[in-house]
């Protein structure tokens, strides 16, 4: 599944260490990586975290997502500061599971802790033929979702509703997003 992260691969993101339930990233801070702070944005710290995180509960076999996670910034990084992002499962249940992720920055000081939890989505992971069947079923629920009439639209409801149906279009739409942005989530 590394190999084919081309986010990771592009912000110099190294896997060291891959192991079941467990994984090691590490990523240099760049000058691109600094906000108006000077500090490392927090943004970045993020994604090193979740790289690993990806990374860990991926080893079982089955393509995982994030279903969700939540991280705490306890020191500031700078540049050229080395962090490394340490990942461990602390449990899975049925098709989720929870992992803890330590960065650490140079010197060892802890710069985040992050706790992912995950689910699995099908497949085996990294491959190919999963990656293209995700595509095309997220390509197909969009298209799905273009020809679906607004069963609240406002033609229908006539004038004294408009704003009903204008609301039931906006939710629509949002659990559009919504259904785009998990499929987007597939490859973390």
């Amino acid at each position: 599944m590394f190999a084919a992260d081309t986010a990771s691969k592009a912000l110099g993101i190294e896997l060291l260490d891959l192991a079941q339930g467990r994984a090691t990233c590490r990523m240099t801070v760049t000058g691109e990586m600094v906000n108006g702070h000077g500090l490392c944005h927090g943004g970045y710290v993020f994604l090193l975290a979740d790289t690993a995180f990806a990374g860990a509960c991926n080893t079982y076999g089955p393509v995982t997502v994030a279903a969700g996670a939540e991280i705490t910034f306890v020191s500031p990084a700078r540049e050229g500061d080395v962090l490394t992002a340490e990942a461990t499962e602390r449990t899975r249940y049925g098709r989720s599971g929870i992992y803890d992720i330590t960065v650490t920055g140079s010197g060892g000081k802890v710069v985040a802790e992050f706790r992912g939890r995950s689910r699995e989505f099908g497949g085996q992971a990294g491959s190919t033929a999963d990656r293209q069947t995700a595509d095309k079923q997220t390509a197909d629920k969009q298209a799905a979702d273009k020809q679906a009439p607004d069963e609240l639209g406002a033609d229908e409801l006539g004038a004294g509703t408009q704003g009903a149906g204008k609301q039931a279009a906006g939710q629509q739409e949002d659990r559009r997003a919504d259904r785009q942005g998990f499929a987007g989530k597939a490859g973390s």
